[in-house]
């Protein structure tokens, strides 16, 4: 086998995946179908390996892959202002997360330092927080 073409479980090794990642990925056409057989194996470029890290990557970074999707289709990069506006609506949502987050983080602090200072008087707040399911404030 010619060393620019993997087999699917050498593809997915070097990409860092298992062979239901890639097979998912084609599901959803973030992959191309191999484009052809080689003694009874699909064969695959080796470049997609690097299209499979980019994909995890972009996954960790938080993007859906409905959004990846879109970003490889503008791969080329002619298309600018499409690639700044997915980028963009996932900052937006990264900075909603972290705005949620830091309020959790005030809430919670909140809550410890309240049921330290209630010493056994009553109830410590943070189980009766989640015991009855009330929503943490600030």
């Amino acid at each position: 086998m010619p060393s620019a073409q993997f087999t699917i479980g050498r593809l997915a090794r070097a990409a860092g995946v298992n062979i239901e990642t890639i097979r998912h990925y084609q599901r959803l056409k973030l992959l191309p179908e191999p484009p052809g057989v080689r003694g009874g194996f699909r064969v695959y470029p080796r470049e997609l390996a690097e299209r499979v890290r980019f994909i995890k990557r972009a996954q960790e970074l938080g993007f859906s892959l409905r959004e990846i999707a879109g970003l490889l289709e503008l791969q080329d990069g002619a298309d600018r202002s499409a690639i700044r506006r997915i980028a963009g609506d996932r900052l937006t949502q990264i900075r909603a997360k972290l705005r949620d987050l830091k309020r959790m983080e005030r809430a919670l602090a909140h809550l410890i330092e309240r049921c330290a200072e209630s010493r056994g008087r009553h109830r410590c707040p943070i189980i009766e927080a989640i015991a009855h399911a009330v929503p943490l404030k600030e």
